[in-house]
C-alpha cells in the first residue's frame, strides 16, 4: 500500500484531503481475510478502542435496527429488536466492531484497517480506512475520527458520509502525528483537533489545533498526561482523557490535568453523558495489578474541576461491562451477573440491581470471551457467554427484552445501531 510521508507535529501542521475514488482504491479489502488483527502491543489492548455519549433515552426499537457482534472468524448481524441473527461474514480470527454513528454503518477492525460492515444490506464491504493497528474511533458533533496507532494518523470524516454516498468512500481529512503512538483524537463543534501525543514507547499528553484550509495550527498542548488513553465528551463539550495520574481536560481552549489521589491512579477510559458535567471513569491504583476486574471508579466533575475515587465494595466489573443510561446513571455489570446502578451526582449507588446472566469470574486474557455490556438509551445488550446469546434488558424496570438464540461461536464485542 502506497503511503505518503509522516509529517511532523510542529506550529503549522499539513494536512491532506483524500476524495473517496483514491483513498477507496487504495482501501479494496476482500471479505474473508485469513491473519489476525493487531489490536495493540500494551496493557492499553485491553480497554475501548472508544466512548460514546449517552444515546437518546428510549425502549422504542426502530424497525431495522441493526447490532453487530464480533465471533469466533466471523462478525453477526442482528435484529435489534429480536436480537435474531440476520447475516454472519467471514472476517479476521479477532475484531473488534464501533459504530459508525450513521445508524447504518459498523467499523469492523482487520489488519488492514477499519472495514465497513453495512448492517442495513446487511454486507461486509469492501470499503476500508487504511490503517495500521486500527485503534480508537470517536463519534461527536457530527464527524467520526478514527485513529491509526502504527500510522499515528488521525482519519476524519463527516458522520452520514456513508449513507449520503452510498456506501462509496467519502472525503476525508487526515493529520500525522509527530510519531507512531497507541492514540485518540477527538474534533470539536468549532473544528479544533484535540489529539495524543507520544510514541511507539510512552504518551505524555495532548495537543489542541485549529484547522486551516491547508494546515493545522498549534493552539495549546500539555504534557501532564502520562500514557493518556481513552476519550470522553461531557456537557459543556469538555474533552476528558484518561492518564496514569489522574485525568486530563480540555476545556474552555486549555488544558486543565486532575490529580488522582494515589501516586499511581491510572484511568484508561471514560464513560461519559453529553447531558451530564460528571464522567466516570475507570480506576487502577496498582501498577502489579494483572486482572481485568475493576472495583473502583474515578468520578470527575468537569463543571467543579474534581477527582474523586468511588470504592465500589463488592461489585466488580471489566471495560467491557459498563456504560451511561437513563437520566445519566452509569451502569456497570458485576461479576454477581446483575446489573448495578450508580448515580454519578451523589457518586452512590441507587439500590436498583437487575439479574441477566450467572455469576462468573474474570478473564485470564483481555480478549478471552466474558460477560460485557454496552447501553443504548434504555437498553443494555449484554453478552451472555455461558449460553453464546445476547440478552436486552430495559434499563428502567429491569426487564428482559428479548434472549437471542444461540450464535455460531462465543459472542467477543458488540456494536449497536438504533
Amino acid at each position: 500500500m502506497n503511503r505518503a510521508p509522516v509529517r511532523k507535529e510542529n506550529m503549522s501542521v499539513p494536512h491532506r484531503f483524500l476524495a473517496g475514488g483514491a483513498l477507496a482504491a487504495a482501501a479494496l479489502l476482500a471479505a474473508g481475510c485469513a491473519s489476525e488483527a493487531d489490536p495493540g502491543s500494551s496493557a492499553d489492548a485491553a480497554e475501548s478502542p472508544s466512548t460514546t455519549a449517552e444515546a437518546p433515552a428510549t425502549t422504542d426499537i426502530e424497525p431495522g435496527s441493526r447490532i453487530a457482534v464480533s465471533l469466533e472468524g466471523e462478525v453477526g448481524v442482528l435484529d435489534a429488536a429480536t436480537l435474531e441473527i440476520v447475516g454472519t461474514f467471514p472476517t479476521e480470527d479477532f475484531t473488534r466492531v464501533n459504530p459508525v454513528g450513521d445508524g447504518r454503518h459498523i467499523l469492523v477492525t482487520t489488519s488492514e484497517g477499519f472495514q465497513v460492515l453495512d448492517t442495513a444490506q446487511p454486507a461486509l464491504t469492501d470499503t476500508v480506512f487504511p490503517a495500521d493497528a486500527a485503534g480508537h474511533v470517536v463519534r461527536h458533533d457530527g464527524r467520526t475520527v478514527l485513529f491509526s496507532d502504527g500510522w499515528g494518523e488521525t482519519t476524519i470524516f463527516d458522520t452520514n458520509a456513508l449513507v449520503d454516498g452510498g456506501g462509496a468512500m467519502p472525503e476525508v481529512r487526515q493529520y500525522e502525528s509527530a510519531a507512531p503512538h497507541h492514540g485518540v483524537s477527538i474534533v470539536l463543534s468549532d473544528g479544533t483537533l484535540v489529539t495524543s501525543v507520544g510514541t511507539a514507547d510512552s504518551r505524555s499528553g495532548a495537543v489542541a489545533l485549529e484547522p486551516h484550509d491547508d494546515h493545522y495550527h498549534e493552539l495549546t498542548r500539555s504534557d501532564q498526561c502520562p500514557e493518556i488513553h481513552g476519550e470522553g465528551t461531557a456537557a459543556g463539550e469538555v474533552a476528558i482523557f484518561g492518564c496514569e495520574n489522574g485525568a486530563l481536560l480540555y476545556k474552555g481552549g486549555e488544558f486543565i490535568k486532575l490529580d488522582a489521589p494515589d501516586e499511581f491512579g491510572r484511568m484508561g477510559n471514560a464513560y461519559v453523558s453529553e447531558e451530564s458535567p460528571v464522567a466516570i471513569g475507570d480506576y487502577k491504583n496498582d501498577p502489579d495489578y494483572e486482572g481485568y476486574l475493576l472495583n473502583n471508579i474515578a468520578v470527575i466533575d468537569t463543571e467543579a474541576e474534581t477527582y474523586e475515587v468511588a470504592n465500589l465494595g463488592d461489585v466488580e466489573f471489566t471495560w467491557r461491562g459498563a456504560g451511561r443510561g437513563p437520566g445519566g446513571m452509569f451502569y456497570m455489570l458485576s461479576t454477581d451477573g446483575a446489573i448495578h446502578e450508580f448515580d454519578p451526582a451523589t457518586a452512590e449507588f441507587t439500590g436498583d440491581v437487575f439479574p441477566v446472566v450467572a455469576p462468573w469470574e474474570g478473564p485470564a486474557d483481555w480478549q478471552t470471551p466474558h460477560p460485557g455490556m454496552i447501553t443504548a438509551g434504555d437498553i443494555a445488550y449484554v453478552v451472555d457467554v455461558d449460553n453464546e446469546r445476547l440478552v436486552s434488558v430495559d434499563l428502567t424496570t429491569g426487564e428482559i427484552l428479548a434472549e437471542g438464540e444461540t450464535l455460531p461461536s462465543f459472542p467477543n464485542e458488540i456494536a449497536v445501531n438504533l
